[in-house]
């Protein structure tokens, strides 16, 4: 049972405004469903809106940040938990442990590594959470053709490619991934 949703999304709120109002879509759509967020610990970008959004709906919160990043003064200080790890690799293990299922939003290096990352836990069987990728805007769609070719050039397979779901709405995102 799906309760506890991990969201990757940038630390910085990109260009256009809908971004933004995605993330707020997302942590309301969260609350909506009872769903607690996991994310990266910071209160900046859309990690930040997102976290504050559930916040601001009375919904749950657990934050991940490496001491290195608090020491920059990025961390959130208002969630409902806050776990100060090591380093990157421990807040990523975390993460995945305290989620049940993954969201990609739009973001940039570090958004991509992680969803990947659970891409190919998945793949190699270290854990069977749903992941979806919340598409605002078309930001994933040359990601999504990518996928889908190297899969019809025989480097992924045809299940593999299917466990990264699509939306661009967040219930509808939610809809799947709480279903799988």
């Amino acid at each position: 049972m799906v309760k506890n949703i991990c969201v990757y999304c940038g630390a910085n709120a990109g260009i256009t405004p809908q971004y933004a109002e995605a993330a707020r879509a997302l942590g309301q759509a969260l609350v909506a469903r009872n769903l607690s967020l996991v994310y990266g610990g910071g209160n900046v970008g859309l990690m930040g809106i997102i976290a504050d959004e559930v916040l601001r709906l009375g919904g749950e919160v657990t934050g991940v940040i490496p001491t290195a990043l608090v020491e920059r003064e990025v961390g959130h200080t208002g969630l409902t938990r806050q776990f100060i790890v090591k380093d990157m690799h421990e807040r990523k293990a975390m993460m995945a442990q305290l989620a049940d299922g993954f969201i990609a939003m739009p973001g940039g290096m570090g958004t991509l590594e992680e969803l990947f990352e659970m891409l190919t836990w998945s793949q190699l069987g270290i854990h069977a959470k749903p992941i979806g990728l919340l598409n605002v805007d078309g930001f994933y769609d040359s990601l999504n053709d990518f996928i889908r070719h190297a899969g019809e050039q025989g480097f992924i397979r045809p299940q593999h490619v299917a466990l990264m779901n699509v939306e661009s709405e967040p219930e509808a995102l939610l809809s799947r991934l709480t279903s799988i």
